[in-house]
């Protein structure tokens, strides 16, 4: 892109641009096809100045607009948004007052209190730079959810790397994992989830998926619209610099070559400290009733805003950018309108209360300044130094943009990997192998101990902390008096995916579902973050276009809606696509935060129960993975009617106070979850398993839970199984120093928690 930022380079403006219609444009350098720059020049009538272009670059790419994935993802819209909450005897009915199209989605949770909720992608920011991309990966998501008019009060963070010894995860996992902490830290917001996944797809490509919850009470909500002729825009927060042009709205969206991504324009550059004032500034102009109508500043940046702002509202705004407080003098208007620069914030206020606006803003030495206006033209137009630069219907930057049916066809190789069984591959057949097999598995990237992560992580501040890491699901008190709470959970198998996309999401659907009821919560609605590789290749769109399929009815089956949701394309280095990584987060409400569930053994001499069927899936488990490096098959049978049944029972549990403990069984199987359920406090099991062991300890059958009650409530859960015909085995008790599987092996805890917590700090070290 041209320099337009010296004196010696005329200015591009709108009547520049007619009377010399011909002039070259570096459209291609900005991502724009043919065909999308001859649909610019239609909707103007005209060629676009330097400035149009840079905003329907960053406006029309993937990241932004969702040109690619549009005609699928309508289909979460079929979804009701009312949701009956019948199930657990808990709740009345919950209702989402905001969802897809606002800057996060909003559901009611009752007592007057609503949460918003939402989880994005920065996964190609932080490859270039990691500390820096997951850091304003943590500051955009929270932002989303201030937009709305919440408080911010947790984040997440389910992150992705390629394999834990390679020397690049070593470089990338560090920074990543600081960028997060010494963000959320500095915010002092606790983290209380995610995930840290190890496969070689996502050497070059990591993914920083990042997630935030807010609350608000209902009349605090905000929507992104700029309405009310003469009201004034304010832009408000951190001055603009060169730090992002392009960033993620350009970075985003194409594919990284083999020897590292092709453009590499400047990672956004995060400070969390101007992002506490901004928060707090904020929430005080929310409570004073200034603000008319509100948009962060995150991807594509001004241009963003001030599109989405004035499409969304009487559809039309005037803006001097010229007004814009610049850390860079030097920059141009294109350069202005495509930094995204952090820490910002553009508010709609009426001039009567624009005064009161700034003395708050001044309060918080926050920096404020009127840069435009709302009008009536049905146009956004910008000036620069008294000259139009820009002149555009700002629908057709914001919403309007293109849509592409992209080819999609099942893989020619999908028959051959399905039929490749890991059902069929060597397995442990005696005791010994059995607990050697356990032995590996705890140790293995994927199933070790994250606390080398987790303990960069402030999970408590704010102290309304009740669960978080390592238990099923994060959970967070919202009102200290009727103890009212909400967990979230974010889980994907990318194995599962790439075995079967359609049932791969669902699998991660049930998984998150099934976390938040562990602890007691029912499950309310998701928000998702789908990550897949380019959406050129018919593959990879067959992958997604199964995946939002397998989602869409998982949720009409469960019966909860998509609040809204992120999605992150042209992930794989090279020809190499990621595994097809549809995270899923599920928010969950529990009336009372004292009656949650932990999942850990809490006592000795209890009874252990395994709820749910277990079956001969083996394929894309752990342990075809760490032991036979090995996919291949078809990964464990969805039954979604046994996930919403099991939900109810694990929720009535809770609170009905009848289990001591719940456990989802996923990754590693049974095995798995009794050992994390004995490290936190290093209780002991003993054991009986009926039919095959091996298959009984490592199969990663869905829709179960292992729970442990009190001698005297075993008759409740008995009958609470029976009432929603939940298959229950009793599998054994709780007690002493070691893991007991009877005429099999045994094994002190000590010893398997040590193989589980040193993988991590030694690959680190």
């Amino acid at each position: 892109m041209a320099d337009t930022s010296r004196t010696s380079v005329q200015l591009d403006t709108v009547a520049v641009a007619t009377q010399d219609p011909e002039r070259e444009q570096p459209w291609a350098d900005l991502g724009l096809k043919a065909d999308e720059y001859a649909r610019i020049r239609e909707i103007l009538g005209r060629r676009p100045t330097s400035a149009e272009l840079a905003m329907y670059s960053v406006m029309w790419s993937e990241h932004c607009s969702y040109k690619s994935t549009k005609v699928h993802l309508k289909q979460f819209g079929e979804i009701p948004q009312e949701t009956p909450l019948a199930s657990g005897g808990v709740g009345e009915g919950a209702k989402m007052l905001a969802g897809i199209g606002e800057n996060a989605g909003v559901i009611d949770i009752g007592q007057g209190y609503a949460v918003t909720f939402k989880v994005e992608s920065h996964n190609h920011p932080s490859f270039v730079e990691p500390y820096q991309g997951a850091a304003t990966g943590i500051g955009g998501i929270v932002r989303d959810i201030l937009a709305m008019g919440a408080r911010p009060v947790a984040v997440m963070d389910p992150l992705r790397l390629g394999p834990l010894d390679a020397p690049d995860t070593r470089r990338v996992l560090p920074g990543i994992v600081a960028g997060v902490g010494g963000y959320g830290n500095c915010l002092g917001l606790p983290n209380i989830g995610g995930e840290t996944v190890f496969d070689a797809t996502y050497a070059g490509n990591p993914l920083v998926n990042a997630g935030a919850i807010g609350v608000l009470r209902h009349e605090d909500l905000h929507l992104a619209n700029a309405s009310g002729l003469g009201n004034k825009v304010i832009l408000y927060g951190a001055r603009t610099g060169g730090d992002g042009i392009g960033g993620v709205s350009v970075l985003a969206s194409e594919t990284f070559d083999e020897g590292g991504p092709a453009k590499r324009p400047a990672v956004q550059v995060g400070d969390p400290f101007m992002e506490k004032l901004l928060i707090e500034c904020t929430l005080e102009l929310f409570a004073a009733r200034l603000v008319a109508g509100i948009q962060d500043l995150g991807g594509a940046g001004l241009s963003c805003a001030t599109s989405e702002l004035a499409s969304a509202g009487d559809g039309g705004m005037h803006v001097e950018l010229d007004t814009v407080p610049l850390r860079d003098s030097t920059l141009s208007p294109e350069e202005i309108l495509m930094s995204e620069s952090q820490e910002r914030m553009m508010a709609v206020v009426e001039p009567d209360n624009v005064d009161a606006f700034m003395a708050i803003c001044a309060k918080w030495d926050v920096e404020a300044v009127v840069v435009g206006e709302v009008t009536d033209t049905g146009r956004l137009e910008i000036d620069w130094h008294g000259e139009r630069v820009v002149d555009v219907p700002p629908a057709s930057v914001a919403h309007d943009g293109p849509v592409y049916e992209r080819p999609y066809a099942r893989p020619t190789w999908q028959d051959a990997l399905q039929a490749d069984r890991a059902e069929a591959l060597a397995r442990p057949t005696t005791g010994d192998e059995l607990k050697k097999t356990l032995l590996t598995l705890v140790a293995s990237p994927n199933l070790c101990d994250k606390s080398w992560v987790t303990d960069q992580y402030d999970r408590y501040v704010r102290g309304d902390t009740v669960l978080s890491q390592p238990d099923d699901s994060g959970m967070i008190r919202i009102d200290d008096e009727t103890n009212l709470g909400v967990s979230l959970s974010t889980d994907c198998n990318g194995r599962y995916a790439k075995l079967d996309p359609y049932a791969g999401a669902q699998l991660a659907l049930a998984e998150s579902y099934r976390n938040v009821a562990a602890g007691g919560a029912l499950p309310m609605a998701i928000s998702d973050c789908l990550n897949f590789g380019s959406p050129e290749d018919t593959d990879v769109m067959w992958q997604f276009a199964e995946a939002c399929r397998g989602l869409k009815d998982g949720c009409l089956e469960l019966g909860i809606p998509v609040t809204g949701g992120n999605v992150s394309l042209y992930n794989q280095t090279g020809e190499t696509a990621i595994l097809p990584t549809p995270v899923v987060a599920v928010l969950g409400v529990i009336q009372d935060v004292t009656k949650r569930t932990p999942s850990h053994f809490t006592g000795e001499g209890e009874q252990i129960f395994l709820l749910g069927e277990s079956r001969e899936e083996l394929s894309g488990s752990e342990w075809a993975h760490v032991v036979h490096d090995h996919l291949g098959g078809l990964p464990p049978r969805v039954d979604l009617a046994a996930e919403k049944a099991l939900a109810r029972v694990l929720v009535a549990a809770s609170s009905q106070g009848v289990v001591t403990s719940a456990h989802d069984l996923s990754d590693g199987g049974l095995a798995i979850a009794l050992a994390e359920a004995a490290f936190r406090h290093e209780i002991g099991a003993r054991v009986t398993l009926a039919g095959d062991p091996f298959v009984a300890l490592y199969a990663e059958s869905a829709a179960r839970a292992l729970v442990t009650v009190t001698d005297d409530q075993v008759e409740a859960l008995t009958a609470l199984a029976a009432e929603h015909g939940v298959p229950l085995t009793r599998l054994g008790t709780t007690g002493g120093s070691e893991l007991v599987v009877e005429d099999q092996f045994s094994v002190p805890v000590a010893e398997v928690k040590s193989a589980w917590v040193a993988t991590l700090p030694a690959a680190m070290a």
